[in-house]
């Protein structure tokens, strides 16, 4: 295994050095946490199910069968007992030292604010939040994991619907404007955990035009080459080291 120690200690120099870090981060930054990522060897798309991952996860389907929907939603996407680890609680320092201004994360887990974060720009929202789809009425993540099949509002009696983007809906346009804001006024932007394989979220990144850019991923991304510093290594790993 190839020791990653000058990298480390370069990304060491950069955040000791910068008060305006913008990290970008994807299911790869969870995974350390216990949470499958989507599209590795062993990820939730190389399981085998009577749909795939795509149909299941769509509006569509959502719509036209939810009952499976949600079965296949708490046995695969819920996560509650799963706790941050050693980059989301770097994170959530360096945003208290005044260094990191912005977590823009792709995961839906709630992790960067369970460690303590503050600013957090879900691009594909949350699985804690969940809303009757004809009151608006807000159910908790606890509410979903106790009721069988087809939650309903336990206001009017109509169906929740997670707080999640599903395949076929678009972002949320504040989320994306506040994300383009922190990038493009970011001097370092690091990239973590992420394949940049999902847009438009992954196309967010060339908004950014500051001084460093650093890549932390275990496999490679499309960005390696435009990195001013790789490190191909878990992200948590790298984190308790800076």
């Amino acid at each position: 295994m190839k020791d990653y120690q000058t990298e480390i200690s370069e990304l060491r120099d950069i955040v000791q050095k910068y008060d305006n870090i913008v990290f970008f981060g994807g299911a790869g930054v969870s995974t350390e946490s216990g949470i499958p990522d989507f599209r590795s060897v062993d990820g939730l798309y190389h399981q085998q199910y009577d749909y795939p991952p795509e149909t299941i996860l769509s509006h569509t389907f959502y719509r036209s069968n939810p009952k499976e929907f949600f079965r296949f939603y708490r046995n695969k996407m819920l996560f509650p007992n799963a706790q941050p680890n050693a980059a989301h609680k770097k994170l959530a320092q360096l945003e208290t030292q005044g260094k990191l201004r912005a977590v823009i994360t792709q995961n839906i887990d709630g992790l960067h604010q369970a460690a303590g974060s503050k600013v957090v720009l879900e691009l594909h929202g949350s699985v804690l939040r969940n809303y009757c789809v004809s009151c608006g009425q807000f159910h908790d993540l606890q509410y979903i994991m106790d009721t069988k099949d087809v939650p309903v509002c336990e206001k009017c009696g109509n169906p929740i619907k997670p707080d999640v983007v599903l395949y076929e809906e678009g972002l949320d346009q504040k989320t994306i404007n506040d994300a383009v804001r922190y990038i493009s006024a970011a001097q370092v932007l690091i990239i973590g955990g992420t394949s940049l394989a999902v847009y438009p979220a992954a196309g967010l990144i060339d908004y950014f035009s500051g001084d460093k850019l650093v890549v932390i991923n275990k496999a490679p991304t499309p960005r390696d080459s435009h990195a001013d510093l790789l490190i191909q290594a878990p992200i948590g790993e790298v984190f308790s080291q800076i």
